[in-house]
């Protein structure tokens, strides 16, 4: 196998996980709906928690992809 087939096949795997990131943030936005549908007037406290584990999510998709170009065109 040359070089070229293998940095390809390993971007497409490290693309793979932003798969789990959407899975995740799927997870935490349906506990975010589910949470204030039984408690409403817990919405200050719950919001802040679901925008922080999105952003937190976020950020590992986002790592993936630099990871996965690093690997690409290095």
């Amino acid at each position: 196998m040359d070089l070229a087939s293998a940095k390809l096949i390993g971007a497409g795997l490290s693309v793979i996980g932003i798969g789990g990131v959407g899975i995740g943030i799927g997870n935490i936005f349906a506990a975010l709906v589910s949470s204030l549908a039984r408690n409403p007037s817990a919405r200050s406290t719950v919001f802040g928690l679901a925008i922080l584990g999105f952003a937190l999510t976020e950020a590992v998709a986002l790592y993936q992809l630099v990871f996965s170009f690093i690997i690409l065109f290095s």
